[in-house]
């Protein structure tokens, strides 16, 4: 298949700009991509996709994902976060049951294609949401996903203790155990597209032995761990109290650190935490949106830059960024950083576009796969329709994608050279049935939950 007359953003080491160019593919992967006249002469009788002269360029990915939040969106907004997680989100989330995870992850995954990711990061996949239904949804929908399974022994979070919801709570050695059993079952499956990786909660919410077990067992098995860290202001106090000067050396100290491990957040940390993830070839998934929303601070992701850290995005959840849309939320990356900078020149559109493609790659452990349009790689790319009065004119379709573009602009996605979404229609996942379950589920677990979530203003 030849998709054609294309403008091709690459993210190819020389980040390279195709005017009039071509993407051919052959299977999963991409096998050429070059000039138009060049490629018509050396695939002949090759179906053709004509790209109406709009602008390609690699699936996003999203290396902070909550799957289980996409149907509890709205439910917690202008709340701090402690009550946010304790009177809100875990009281919904600990009242589902698989179905209702499955449903939520099926929405997620409908939202993120619609907007243009490819792959993804979910973080914390709890027990009571059934790892294998999820696990099969997103299998279903075409995308590409690493799941961490969440792991935990302690109901706290930071110093604040027993505030976790009874039904979100799971025992240590089953928790690290079941991931095991997944990892066995589902790693590698979707023809290679589905990652098991281990998900702790927070410190605070594991004790430091089960961190270091977890760890020692990624590196035998050579799997992925991702972790909340820094992101709220207990999560320094908390350090301390256990004698260590940062989140950050506290991770070091229980073997958390390392090229397969993922930080979300890092919104307090200093130089010398930038220094320590930057040695260890650790990666970090910085969520403007959500930490702005939950006013948790902004995320120093210039000075990570500077000294060598591997910066991805992420979106987050449904409660605490109330989207997935990777491309609203770029240009918050940029603002926010050259907000905290006092600088408008620090994270330029170009670096927010490395961090939304090819960074993310690199956090996933996939970067010889996807992140770029290059030969040999999977065919992991999307068609942005530029043809619209919001993005006219257009004289860098680099700047303009991130600062003018939103989900909604995507028309066209391909994964692992499957055409996933074309012309807005989603071909893996039935629009209509996604959302209407995910309706009926939501207003099935706010009853169970006791809770009513409606407008603060005077519904008549």
């Amino acid at each position: 298949m030849i998709f054609e007359n294309a403008t091709i953003i690459t993210m190819n080491p020389q980040r390279q700009i195709l005017t009039h160019g071509c993407v051919v593919v052959e299977g999963t992967d991409i096998v050429e991509v070059g000039k138009a006249k060049e490629i018509y002469k050396k695939y002949p009788g090759k179906r053709r996709f004509d790209c109406n002269g709009n602008v390609i360029l690699p699936g996003l990915i999203d290396t902070h994902v909550h799957t289980a939040q996409a149907m509890i969106r709205g439910c917690a907004d202008d709340l701090g976060l402690i009550d946010w997680l304790v009177k809100r989100v875990w009281v919904l989330q600990g009242n589902y049951t698989e179905e209702d995870g499955q449903a939520s992850a099926a929405l997620c995954a409908l939202e993120m294609i619609k907007s243009g990711t490819t792959s993804f990061i979910e973080c914390m996949l709890a027990e009571v949401y059934g790892f294998d239904g999820v696990a099969e949804k997103l299998i279903q929908s075409g995308m590409r996903a690493a799941i961490g399974k969440i792991v935990m022994d302690l109901p706290s979070y930071a110093e604040a203790e027993n505030v976790m919801h009874p039904g979100m709570v799971e025992d240590g050695e089953t928790s690290v155990n079941n991931t095991l059993r997944a990892f066995d079952k589902w790693n590698g499956a979707g023809d290679g597209r589905i990652q098991v990786w281990f998900g702790p909660r927070t410190p605070g919410g594991v004790t430091p032995g089960l961190y270091e077990w977890i760890g020692k067992l990624a590196k035998e098995r050579g799997m992925g761990l991702t972790v909340h860290l820094s992101e709220v202001v207990e999560d320094l106090d908390y350090a301390k109290s256990v004698g260590f000067r940062s989140p950050t050396e506290f991770a070091q100290h229980h073997g958390l650190l390392g090229p397969r491990s993922v930080l979300a957040h890092f919104v307090w940390s200093d130089e010398q935490d930038w220094k320590m993830i930057a040695d260890t070839g650790t990666h970090i998934t910085h969520n403007p949106a959500s930490n702005g929303k939950t006013a948790t601070g902004i995320a120093p992701i210039h000075g990570m830059i500077n000294v060598g850290v591997n910066v991805s995005i992420g979106c987050d959840g449904g409660p605490s960024n109330n989207s997935y849309d990777m491309i609203r939320d770029m240009r918050m990356v940029s603002y926010l950083a050259n907000l905290r900078e006092k600088d408008p020149t620090v994270v330029p559109a170009e670096t927010v576009l490395e961090m939304s493609t090819i960074n993310g790659a690199r956090a996933m452990g996939l970067e010889d796969q996807v992140g770029s349009i290059e030969v040999g790689k999977k065919a992991d790319f999307i068609l942005i329709d530029m043809d619209k009065p919001h993005l006219t004119p257009a004289p860098d379709p680099v700047s303009t994608i991130v600062y003018a573009a939103l989900g909604s602009d995507v028309d066209t996605v391909v994964i692992d050279g499957q055409i996933v979404m074309e012309n807005r229609k989603v071909l893996t996942l039935d629009e209509e049935t996604v959302v209407g379950e995910a309706r009926r589920r939501y207003s099935e677990v706010t009853e169970r939950a006791g809770l009513t979530i409606a407008p603060r203003w005077p519904v008549i």
